[in-house]
């Protein structure tokens, strides 16, 4: 946890790399989009999964587990979100991710994140980050669009 909310903004190479997602809504599917952009290994854990995560399963992009989250199933994953709509869930996955040392991302608390999911503008090899602490998930939003907007006007 970090109070100041000052967080290093890091690029590293997701490819092949193991990620668990607890969660199959609407915050989790579009994690899951972003990830898949950079290759990574996803698994989804949720007792139910919206259209966008069925749809990516189906096409064999992601792995889906139809089942709750399990204490004590983390073992060597990069990293974990936990985008439960519950947040006992949430909860106890920061927990053991704590305790296993893995990095977490709990969508529904910034103080429980050792990583804020950025906001993602991408050209080609360029890669631009947006992050608002944790507060401010709008205007991370909106400078997101307009850097998106700026990358898509550059010529070649």
């Amino acid at each position: 946890m970090n109070e100041n909310n000052s967080f290093f903004p890091m690029f590293v190479d997701l490819k092949d790399r193991k990620i668990k997602v607890f969660g199959a809504g609407k915050i989790a599917s579009r994690r899951i989009k972003t990830l898949l952009s950079f290759e990574a290994d996803i698994t989804v854990i949720a007792p139910f999964a919206n259209e966008t995560v069925l749809g990516l399963s189906k096409e064999k992009l992601i792995s889906y587990e139809e089942r709750p989250y399990k204490k004590g199933e983390l073992k060597d994953e990069f990293f974990v979100l936990a985008a439960t709509d519950n947040l006992s869930v949430n909860d106890d996955i920061y927990k053991e991710c704590k305790e296993k040392n893995i990095i977490i991302n709990v969508s529904s608390d910034f103080l429980k994140c050792d990583f804020h999911f950025p906001g993602i503008a991408r050209k080609n090899n360029i890669v631009i980050g947006i992050n608002a602490g944790g507060k401010d998930h709008k205007g991370a939003k909106e400078y997101t669009k307009k850097i998106k907007s700026f990358l898509q006007e550059e010529k070649e």
